[in-house]
Order: structure tokens, then sequence, then C-alpha cells
């Protein structure tokens, strides 16, 4: 097969103690999938049902580097997450077994320009501009499931300079990794490569240039990264 140009590299991640890189498929994202996050945002986490977005896989960047400040944003936002990272897919995943499609997990920040996603709902309109911009899913080194076991339980925690500013536990998930897996299956066949953030605790807040922001989940690296200034 021949193309008109050269296809764009695979996206991929780091392995931890392996050289082989695990390749991105496709990113999605799980909204609101913490209690008080969801409060926080305004909405009753009782009675909303899980819902998804994506981000492009090429938006994936790795940490511990300084990185531009995104561009036509005053109000970036960071959102500490487990990503769990799948080795296998299909469609209409049991819930009973879906972590047998779990290759590994990483840490992540989901980073959000806040101002653009509020103005895209109250026009009604995609959040994809908002999620899906370059260098907004930051992922440290996919750890397989064979050396860590699975995430059920947790603290994860994120901060800004030094100073904490999100604390939650994994298991204050809505909806269990299990669950999402099982549900996301539902609306499209799940794929190896593919990403699933999995949601963010409350205390979600704005970035600067100049920041240094730090995601801790126990049991995997911490995740860390500066905007230059």
């Amino acid at each position: 097969m021949s193309f008109v140009f050269d296809p764009a590299p695979t996206a991929s991640l780091a392995v931890a103690g392996d050289d082989a890189r695990f390749p991105v498929r496709r990113i999605f994202c799980v909204g609101r999938n913490y209690a008080a996050h969801a409060r926080e945002m305004g909405k009753d986490p009782d009675r909303e049902p899980p819902f998804f977005f994506t981000k492009p896989a090429d938006a994936v960047v790795a940490g511990g580097q300084s990185l531009p400040f995104p561009s036509r944003t005053q109000n970036l936002h960071y959102e500490a997450e487990l990503v769990v990272c799948l080795g296998s897919g299909g469609a209409n995943i049991s819930e009973a077994d879906a972590l047998n499609h779990v290759w590994g997990y990483a840490t992540g920040n989901d980073l959000t320009r806040r101002d653009m996603q509020a103005e895209a709902k109250k026009m009604g309109r995609p959040w994809d501009m908002a999620k899906g911009f370059d260098q907004s899913a930051l992922i440290g080194p996919v750890h397989p499931v064979a050396k860590t076991g699975h995430f059920e339980k947790g603290t994860i925690t994120l901060a800004v300079n030094g100073e904490e500013k999100q604390r939650g536990d994994l298991a204050d998930m809505i909806w269990s990794v299990p669950e999402v897996i099982s549900i996301l299956s539902t609306y499209v066949a799940l794929e190896a490569g593919d990403l699933i953030m999995t949601g963010t605790p409350a205390g979600v807040g704005a970035l600067e240039p100049g920041d240094t922001c730090v995601v801790s989940i126990d049991g995997l690296p911490e995740l860390g990264f500066q905007y230059s200034a």
C-alpha cells in the first residue's frame, strides 16, 4: 500500500522497565467520576450515568519536562487521573471479564481549557477544543498489571508548586474500572492500545506559566511537568 505522504508516527507511551513502548490507539475520558468533583462542577453525582469524551492519540505527552503553555485559554485546569491501558478489547464486555482486558496502568493529568469548555457548554457546542488540544493528555509510563495488580483503592493527589490541590482515593470513583470498561464497550468496540482516563477528584484549579504540577497515585511513580514561563 502506498500513501500520498508518509503517515504520522504511532503515538506511544513508555513502559516501565522495558525498551518496548505501548502504542496508543484512542484516548477515552470519563466525565465527573468522583462525587465531590461532580458537586464542585454543579452536578448531582447520584443521578448521572457515566459519560465519555475523547482526546486524540497524539495529545499524549510524557512528564518530566518543560512544556509551552497552551494557546487560547485564560483558565487552564489540571485534573489528576488514573489511566487504564487496554491490551485487548471487544464489544459488550461483561463487568466480570473487564479487568482481563487491562494491560497496565499509568498516572495521568487531563489538562483542560476550562474557559473554552464553559463557553462550549453555554452555547451547546462540543468540548473538543477544550479537551483535545496538543499536549493535553499528560501520561506517565505504563506499568504492567503483572507487576502492579489492579487498582481498586489508593490515594491520588496533585500538587502545584509544592502545594497540594487535589486529594482523593481511587475507591471513591462513582463507576469502578470494570464498570467503566464494560459500559464504554457498549458504545464502541474497544481495542488494544485504547486508554481510559478514569476521572478526577475534587479540587481542580488553574495553572499558570511557570507552574510545576505533580500527580501522585499510590503504587505508581509521580508524574510531573512544568509550564515554561
